[in-house]
């Protein structure tokens, strides 16, 4: 029996494909970009393969995924600051570097799909923390993700595997 090829999430001329779906969706504010840099508010663009999933459990259900899930805590964070040796990692707060605190008052880190984007090796100031999250309700621009709708990005979360991933062209 021949193994099924893995789905991928691709943002091509302004539209995002998952399948033979068509996802709204927002990206960051500096456009896409080749050659991205921390703060810019750019997209990379690339191939990244999916790594792991969080979610806040006092918000929503365990989502039904093949990637590693983890439920968020109010203590969970992400190194953004080029200079600390935990650049673009996932770390516990309160924590004496630049971060961003995953557990927010908004809902766009209700469900964030982390992509293999500077990560194998990371380089100091090449960007951080480039997630696939929930969208604003009034639609902006991200600071350098990809955004969908709740229901979009769990219906991707449910058949993605480890071997998909986001392509930006």
């Amino acid at each position: 029996m021949k193994k099924s090829e893995p789905q991928h999430l691709i943002l091509r001329n302004n539209l995002l494909y998952w399948g033979d779906s068509i996802l709204k969706c927002t990206w960051g504010k500096g456009g896409l970009r080749q050659d991205k840099v921390e703060g810019d508010g750019a997209t990379p663009m690339g191939r990244f393969p999916f790594r792991h999933v969080y979610y806040r459990p006092d918000r929503l259900e365990r989502p039904t995924t093949h990637l590693p899930l983890q439920a968020l805590t109010q203590d969970d964070g992400w190194c953004d600051d080029p200079n600390d040796v935990n650049y673009n990692q996932f770390v516990k707060l309160p924590y004496q570097a630049r971060h961003e605190k995953l557990w927010r008052d908004d809902h766009i880190y209700d469900i964030i799909l982390v992509v293999g984007y500077n990560d194998m090796p990371i380089i100091k100031g090449k960007g951080s923390a480039v997630f696939v999250h929930l969208m604003r309700p009034n639609e902006t621009p991200t600071e350098g993700c990809i955004a969908f709708s709740q229901k979009d990005l769990l219906q991707v979360l449910n058949t993605a595997t480890l071997e998909s991933h986001l392509i930006v062209e």
